[in-house]
């Protein structure tokens, strides 16, 4: 069994509660989205066809206890789920990255699922799967990206409707360059909002590129 790999790297995590972890990232190549603000455009294509073996193996070479499967959409690779399986297995401590475009109900019940809503100002607000918010537990986060105030108020009305802060913790993240940080904190403080409002540290600390 392989799955295509864009690339495997060790970094510090950006994003999440696990912000500031050392974190194995294995990057799937390929999405079934495009939003507007994606900062992975690179990963649509390419990479390498590599075994589980191989893939544990690289992770293995780095000694950290935390990994991060992403992409891309990693679930829209047939194999994702049994390479968190395995991962799991083998005793890390896994999350995965999703869109929220694919089922996430037979993802292994020891990954951390952080799990993206689309937004109207991605572009793909249509392509959420609702029946997805079932699946979550309290070890789970929801990430809205948020272009600008009509993406918060539309955030607001959803984690309101679908009760989402006492499921979950629920993250605010701004895209890089669009929306200002310190705007998207006023807003969050104004309303009392129990959310995480986070920024990619990362980006901070490297900028904009892949392999971070």
């Amino acid at each position: 069994m392989s799955l295509r790999i864009f690339e495997i790297f060790h970094s510090l995590q950006g994003e999440s509660s696990r912000v500031g972890l050392p974190t194995v990232f294995i990057r799937l190549t390929g999405c079934p989205l495009r939003c507007g603000y994606c900062d992975t455009e690179y990963a649509f294509n390419g990479g390498a066809n590599q075994t589980f073996e191989e893939i544990l193996a690289k992770v293995s070479s780095y000694g950290a206890q935390y990994v991060c499967v992403t992409g891309g959409e990693p679930l829209a690779q047939k194999g994702c789920n049994q390479l968190l399986e395995m991962l799991s297995d083998a005793g890390y401590k896994v999350s995965l990255e999703t869109s929220g475009a694919i089922d996430i109900s037979k993802v292994d019940k020891r990954v951390s699922i952080i799990m993206d809503i689309k937004t109207p100002g991605s572009g793909e607000e249509s392509k959420n799967l609702w029946d997805n918010i079932g699946h979550l537990s309290a070890k789970d986060e929801v990430k809205f990206v948020l272009v600008d105030r009509a993406d918060y108020d539309w955030a607001k009305e959803v984690i309101i409707k679908n009760h989402l802060t006492s499921k979950c913790p629920v993250l605010f993240s701004p895209v890089y360059k669009t929306l200002i940080p310190t705007d998207l904190a006023s807003w969050v403080l104004e309303d009392c909002l129990p959310v995480r409002m986070q920024v990619q540290l990362h980006k901070i600390l490297w900028g904009e590129k892949s392999g971070v």
